[in-house]
């Protein structure tokens, strides 16, 4: 019998994991592991040990009640509960989500549409809109389940289908349905085990969906056609290479169908009419280890009329990626990229994340100076007009685009694509935004739906004019209460790493909570949160969040550690917080903190660091190496024994993660490096450490609920103050629902509140 199930009294005992040893031998080097026993979710005792665990945190919090209770009903006060979305317009519908207050889910609807009218009409929320059609309520269809997620949502060309996928588990296995949309009845189609990005063809007669094998690996791309059983679908794509996602989806213009897949260093295309259903995919570009491409479909004006084409954003010699245009590949046909025309050119000042392809313009994603920014390029009058440059670059820029245009190859020498395209910026007058493209699914539409918020901005809707310029506000995300940006202020300071390299910090507080001195510095520190992640190349961008008010309010500083490994600074940022520059991530996130301290904003008694999933690692990470300059650390669904998962490949999702990580199976460096900074293989007994609190989930299929509960285990072998609370029926992404989610934000808080000294403060 384990100690935990002799656990009895969670007031007094915290639950104490029974030692099992297992041995584990890979290149040479011997590892016993006390707790792998804990993996097996069907033990009895397991779950007995799970319990207790979350008995333990109940226990230890239960005199945060009331303020998780306050923090709550902060959020519902400040929360618009009734609410709606922007309408957006496809064919004669226009289309938008709402929620009703009391509903934990979303309503999908559509009302009608005047042909040609692109102005969104004003909606009320709360009130009948004329015409609606519910597509899907999701609390309908959330019923009887605890857990609920809608991963696919398309609909057919004409707007009578609607593929939708559901999962009520948590562990990402989708159901998926038609609804035949002129009667509301879902049809006999039934397609279970599916994964999120079914695809309708246009004519709504086929859906393609993607599968996942034993892994949770997305391998197969199928084809079910409407009103036949499930069993008669046909694979038309698979991937044997272990390394690779897939997905499939229709090109804005409805002219194409596409596959994509890749690795996490290497990807691939392949495009078949959407006139064609049954007909053979064909590849665009051939895979070439290491180089990533995105394909979209674009009409460009040429000297002989409209071109079809594709834009390719590759990073085949161009580190920080860059923009081509080729022609279709027709079947049997190889496109290589040197045969390709550069429209937007590499520049290792800025990160080139994709375009979008319209009618008549092409939106150009991308980011410089640690922010992500929108550019549009027109393409009318026969011609790709420049209207701006996202740049400052003088003659001698342009001359070495045109030399590098010449050397690579032109579509037509005398037509629209002899230079190379420059970009009008969409901008906003705030030191710290975040702006990006948004629904915007109509290949003739005039404008840009896009979204812009910052730390102090709520989400914004705007629909900016390609022709003109002229932006216009569809939506602000209301904020009830009172809420005024200007008692916020948010501002980037720049920490200095051991090797030279500069850190980038993004902070917000409240202004009558912090006090500056008069050079602007911090006066007297402050409580803060400092928040990482720095994985997968994922930026942390500004973004507005009306639960972090409730921190704000109370004088905390939140601050987010742009570290390396993160997307922020470009490829080379990514490039060098992975495989066998992790290390950079960690050592980067302490670095933010010391300088945190240094320039008065905050000390080490009043800072506690937050990260989940990979930001968990790195929250296990700086724990073992720098507790000392933590209070408290918050890890939320953490890869903290990444060893263990990595050398075993057959655990979900294990084989893709070798680009990111490496393969410590076969590498005894990639083994040796990351042995030196696993969280779970490092827990030191000769420090004190900060409080942590640890939060998992007892179906995650992407980081096992094992990982954390095998590090709470370890570090209370050497007394750290450490809470486990495991929700029992849901994935990684946490509970399911708003108000559910409220509640697990407000447990997090209370806890981090507790920490800095703040549980009393109103």
């Amino acid at each position: 019998m384990s100690d935990s199930q002799q656990f009895s009294d969670p007031a007094v005992v915290a639950p104490v994991a029974e030692k099992r040893p297992t041995t584990r031998t890979h290149h040479g080097d011997v590892v016993t592991d006390p707790y792998e026993w804990l993996r097996d979710k069907e033990s009895p005792e397991v779950l007995a040990h799970l319990e207790a665990e979350n008995a333990y945190a109940a226990a230890q919090t239960d005199d945060l009640a009331d303020l998780r209770e306050r923090i709550v009903g902060e959020i519902k006060a400040r929360t618009q509960e009734t609410d709606l979305s922007v309408p957006v317009a496809e064919g004669p519908w226009w289309y938008y989500s709402r929620t009703v207050e009391g509903q934990q889910y979303a309503i999908r609807a559509r009302a009608p549409r005047v042909p040609g009218d692109d102005v969104p009409p004003e909606l009320v929320p709360g009130e009948p809109v004329e015409g609606e059609q519910v597509l899907l309520d999701e609390n309908v269809a959330a019923e009887g389940h605890e857990f609920f997620s809608l991963g696919s949502f398309d609909l057919s060309g004409d707007g009578d289908r609607l593929a939708y996928a559901t999962d009520v588990v948590g562990d990402e296995r989708y159901t998926l349905r038609v609804r035949d949309l002129t009667t509301g009845e879902d049809l006999a189609d039934e397609v279970p085990g599916t994964f999120p990005g079914a695809t309708f063809s246009p004519d709504g007669r086929y859906v393609f969906y993607p599968t996942v094998d034993d892994a949770w690996r997305p391998h197969r791309i199928w084809r079910h056609e409407v009103g036949t059983p499930a069993g008669d679908d046909v694979i038309v794509f698979e991937e044997p290479d272990d390394r690779y996602w897939v997905g499939v989806g229709l090109s804005r213009s409805r002219r194409y169908l596409q596959i994509e897949l890749g690795s996490k260093i290497t990807s691939e295309s392949w495009i078949l009419e959407s006139d064609d259903p049954t007909g053979d995919f064909r590849v665009v570009w051939p895979r070439r280890e290491g180089v990533e491409y995105t394909v979209e479909h674009a009409v460009l004006p040429g000297a002989d009329g409209p071109r079809d084409s594709l834009l390719i954003t590759h990073n085949d010699g161009a580190l920080d990626f860059e923009v081509v245009a080729t022609d279709v590949p027709t079947a049997g046909a190889t496109l290589l990229p040197e045969d390709a025309t550069v429209v937007v050119p590499h520049d290792p000042s800025v990160r080139i994340e994709g375009v979008d392809a319209f009618a008549g313009h092409v939106v150009v994603s991308y980011r410089k100076d640690a922010l992500a920014r929108v550019g549009v390029v027109r393409l009318d009058v026969g011609r790709a007009e420049v209207v701006g440059r996202a740049e400052d670059g003088g003659r001698a820029r342009r001359d070495q685009d045109l030399d590098r245009l010449d050397q690579r190859g032109r579509l037509d020498q005398q037509g629209p694509l002899d230079q190379p395209w420059q970009i009008e910026e969409i901008a906003f007058d705030e030191p710290l935004y975040t702006v990006g493209v948004g629904a915007n699914p109509a290949w003739d539409q005039r404008h840009v739906r896009i979204g812009q918020t910052s730390f102090v901005t709520p989400a914004t809707v705007y629909d900016h004019d390609v022709a003109t310029g002229e932006r216009t506000l569809r939506k602000r995300q209301p904020v009830l209460g009172g809420y005024d940006p200007a008692d916020y202020a948010q501002s980037r300071e720049w920490a200095t790493a051991d090797d030279g390299t500069q850190i980038p910090i993004s902070l917000v507080w409240r202004r009558d909570a912090v006090t500056l001195n008069a050079s602007g510095m911090q006066a007297d520190p402050a409580p803060l949160m400092l928040y990482g992640y720095g994985s997968y190349e994922i930026s942390t961008d500004p973004g507005f969040s009306v639960p972090r008010l409730s921190l704000l309010d109370r004088g905390v500083v939140f601050a987010v550690a742009h570290v390396r490994g993160g997307g922020e600074m470009g490829r080379g940022w990514y490039d060098d917080g992975k495989t066998l520059t992790k290390k950079n991530s960690f050592t980067d996130f302490v670095t933010c903190a010391r300088h945190l301290v240094g320039s008065g904003w905050t000390t080490p008694e009043r800072t506690v660091a937050y990260g989940g999933s990979a930001g968990g690692l790195l929250m296990g990470a700086v724990a073992n190496l720098a507790p000392q300059d933590f209070a408290g650390v918050v890890a939320a669904v953490p890869f903290v024994d990444p060893l263990t998962s990595i050398l075993d490949p057959s655990l979900p999702l294990t084989v893709i993660e070798w680009d990111e990580w490496g393969n410590p199976l076969e590498d005894p460096e990639v083994y040796a490096y990351m042995k030196e900074y696993s969280p779970y293989e490092n827990v030191r007994d000769d420090v004190e450490y900060p409080r942590i609190l640890a939060l998992t989930s007892l179906n995650d299929t992407r980081v096992l609920y094992v990982e954390p509960a095998k590090w709470v285990a370890r570090l209370r072998e050497v007394g750290a103050d450490v809470v486990l609370k495991i929700e029992m029926s849901a994935g990684h992404g946490g509970v399911s629902g708003r108000y559910e989610r409220w509640k697990e934000i407000a447990f997090e808080d209370a806890w981090t509140l507790d920490v800095l000294g703040l549980a009393g403060r109103a």
